[in-house]
């Protein structure tokens, strides 16, 4: 079998083995496993844009009209998590995408707004495996976080904080955070939201739901994959939801400023990171991220972002 090694990282360890032997389990099955428990704030006034949402959530895949189409369909915001899943031979990469139909900060405001995050879930022969990263994009930056007991260590990037992790449906799951108006995601750090005002989402295997207000504790969210027949990747050349490649169609404030997951970027990481790495080659970015991987494959059992 070929290897694929990391040029300057000769401490770390990129062994290529068998995969270790687990329970087949499905793409949903795992997205659910290692879904986020995720804090939203949100602002005292129009805190419906701080609602996650479906990119087509007013019924149509045209995203030039979501700013416009919002207000008169705040009862169709219903939670909504996108997520894709490609695996190595060690390890299952899972994206989870964060949809909200305005970005409204004060400066630099756009039509939809798409942040969210990475995790790399070590097939340690259990059925879902062990979390060992989380790597979030906060606007034009990526941010890393290992929870307790992850071996890794800083890479070339340092990591930024301890992953906290809470109960839900008999798992643990991690934990994030998005702010409200420009929904920049990082980890959870475990303090109260700013200002008083939150919206608490769990993962649901069913329908998602539609916050009470902007101070709700307790929202279940759809899970979405995003290669799923008639979603966001097969859709990635219509003009309809994008301008251009992974990069939805917006027309109030800043054109075109919001992207899906291929398209993500970390502005100053390094020119071997090429926009999208976050989603279209995760164990490449983690490899960089992260020391002392351990056995620690680079080649992809299966990529549907490379087919």
């Amino acid at each position: 079998m070929a290897r694929r090694w990391i040029a300057g990282l000769a401490t770390t360890a990129l062994l290529l083995s068998a995969t270790p032997a687990h329970a087949a389990v499905s793409d949903a099955d795992l997205a659910y496993r290692w879904a986020p428990i995720h804090y939203q704030d949100s602002a005292s006034s129009k805190y419906i844009a701080d609602y996650l949402a479906s990119v087509d959530y007013d019924g149509d895949w045209n995203t030039r009209n979501n700013w416009d189409n919002l207000d008169a369909n705040a009862s169709r915001l219903a939670g909504t998590v996108y997520y894709s899943v490609v695996e190595t031979g060690t390890h299952w990469f899972i994206t989870y995408g964060y949809f909200h139909a305005r970005d409204w900060k004060l400066l630099g405001s756009h039509e939809n707004d798409m942040e969210g995050l990475l995790l790399t879930v070590n097939k340690d022969g259990s059925t879902f495996g062990t979390l060992q990263a989380m790597i979030t994009l906060s606007h034009d930056n990526f941010y890393s976080y290992t929870p307790t007991g992850s071996p890794f260590t800083n890479g070339r990037e340092n990591i930024d904080g301890t992953l906290i992790t809470q109960l839900w449906d008999g798992e643990q799951h991690p934990t994030s955070f998005q702010e409200t108006k420009g929904h920049g995601c990082k980890a959870w750090n475990g303090a109260g939201f700013p200002g008083g005002d939150g919206i608490i989402y769990f993962p649901s295997r069913g329908a998602g739901e539609v916050p009470s207000g902007g101070n709700d504790r307790s929202v279940a969210y759809q899970l979405v994959d995003i290669f799923g027949p008639g979603g966001l990747w097969e859709r990635r050349n219509d003009p309809q939801p994008y301008a251009s490649w992974g990069t939805f169609a917006g027309d109030n404030g800043t054109d075109n400023a919001a992207h899906a997951p291929w398209a993500w970027d970390d502005f100053n990481d390094g020119s071997d990171l090429q926009q999208g790495v976050i989603a279209t080659d995760p164990a490449y970015l983690t490899a960089v991220y992260f020391g002392n991987l351990g056995t620690f494959s680079l080649d992809y059992t299966r990529n549907t972002y490379r087919q």
